[in-house]
């Protein structure tokens, strides 16, 4: 990455805001880092809640429904925005990449070299215990 990114642009950015190119690299950790899947339950959650209080505030104010239906309706429009956007984030942070000029799939490859070592390890202790030879 060339330079740092000033606060605003990194705010953009999580608020679901593209970013220049410069900054690829800083998209390519965000995404594969230890903690990606926190950082895009975040930038969920910034995208979402703006829509969802939008939508309980316009069912009160512009059709005249009661608050308790209102905000029921933005709460279930809140927890199903967030359902998808997490069921699907490995596929979302993939395609991101792609608009910064990875080839597709490079978050989750990542991802999986970064874990590859812990994995063995989980795998070799699951054996010991659960793969023992009987004789």
């Amino acid at each position: 990455m060339t330079g740092t990114m000033n606060p605003a642009l990194k705010v953009w950015y999580y608020a679901g805001g593209r970013i220049p190119q410069r900054y690829r690299e800083f998209v390519l950790d965000d995404v594969t880092g230890p903690k990606w899947l926190l950082r895009f339950t975040v930038r969920s959650l910034v995208q979402v809640t703006p829509l969802t209080t939008a939508i309980t505030l316009a069912l009160v104010f512009g059709l005249g429904s009661p608050w308790p239906l209102a905000i029921a309706c933005g709460a279930l429009g809140f927890v199903v925005g967030l359902y998808f956007a997490l069921s699907y984030a490995p596929e979302s942070v993939d395609y991101r990449l792609t608009k910064y000029g990875y080839p597709r799939g490079t978050a989750t490859q990542g991802r999986r070299e970064r874990n590859a070592a812990k994995d063995r390890e989980k795998q070799a202790k699951y054996d010991a215990v659960w793969r023992r030879s009987e004789g």
